[in-house]
């Protein structure tokens, strides 16, 4: 039996509802989801199956209009993602309609997608009336001559099986990358960092959105079955480091027993964690913190 296998980019604005997607085509949680902007760091490939062929997504950050070192790493590296793949799927926002964000992903795929098919998926479809949704379509498909446009809701599934089954038909004729139960081809350690900064973020709401990193700095694996992870959250200010602890180390505490469960839901087995949080006022112009964040330091010059 013929066998298919592609790498399919995921793009958008910030919060477009891409990581939700991502996590709802591999049916595991392996991209961090908050109700945050520019959560996305890394470009996370999640690997589906659908009948015989693998799809391999790759979650990028979202693209936005760059201001310091980090975030046009960041864009560089989503520009990067639809260079890569076989199908570039452009995922917006149905009540935000065609922002001026939009607009410019749309004039910039011309060049950046150049030689690649491009779907349209319209996310969020429940909350916009069938009217609207119309209108919107027939500009976006104007705009851009898009392969195909899907109508869903990343949250609830809706249409994402129709999506799927159109990927799959998509792929090219070849050998799996990857075994059949692998679905994400981040390192764990990094799935483990991901899971621990998609807990502080949700805690933290506004009070850290972009100061902080985590680094899974060691990794034991335990006789009995059982994995102890050590990591460290990277702050730019000792301010910062208060606000992460929280009174008596009630927010870190918090955090930690969060993420400890989920690490351990997603390993299927027991995992021990210990955070510590560190000064570093320079982290974000340091390139060993880019390098564990799967970012390259000169794309942000």
């Amino acid at each position: 039996m013929t066998t298919q296998c592609g790498f399919v980019a995921l793009i958008g604005e910030p919060n477009a509802g891409k990581s939700t997607l991502l996590n709802r085509m591999v049916g595991a949680k392996i991209s961090i989801v908050t109700h945050k902007v520019q959560t996305t760091r890394t470009r996370i490939r999640g690997v589906a199956l659908e009948g015989e062929a693998q799809i391999v997504f790759i979650d990028t950050p979202g693209l936005f209009r760059p201001r310091r070192r980090l975030d046009r790493a960041m864009v560089t590296a989503a520009w990067g993602g639809a260079a890569d793949a076989d199908v570039v799927v452009l995922l917006i926002e149905a009540h935000r309609g065609l922002t001026d964000g939009v607009q410019a992903i749309l004039d910039a795929l011309p060049e950046r997608a150049a030689g690649h098919k491009v779907a349209l998926a319209i996310n969020k479809i429940d909350r916009v009336k069938a009217e609207v949704l119309l209108d919107l379509t027939t500009r976006l498909n104007a705009a851009y001559p898009f392969a195909a446009t899907f109508m869903i809701s990343a949250e609830k599934g809706y249409g994402v099986g129709d999506l799927k089954t159109w990927l799959a038909a998509q792929m090219p004729e070849g050998p799996w990358h990857y075994p059949e139960d692998q679905i994400a081809d981040l390192p764990l350690r990094m799935i483990a960092a991901e899971i621990t900064r998609e807990k502080l973020t949700l805690r933290l709401h506004q009070e850290l959105p972009y100061q902080l990193t985590v680094e899974t700095e060691t990794w034991e694996e335990r006789k009995d079955g059982s994995v102890r992870i050590d990591q460290v959250i990277y702050v730019t200010r000792e301010g910062h480091r208060g606000i992460t602890l929280g009174p008596k180390g009630a927010t870190i505490k918090s955090v930690g027993q969060a993420a400890r469960e989920e690490i351990s839901q997603f390993l299927g087995r027991k995992a021990h964690l210990f955070l510590q949080v560190k000064v570093r006022a320079n982290w974000q112009e340091e390139s060993e913190r880019y390098t564990e964040m799967g970012l390259d330091f000169k794309d942000g010059n």
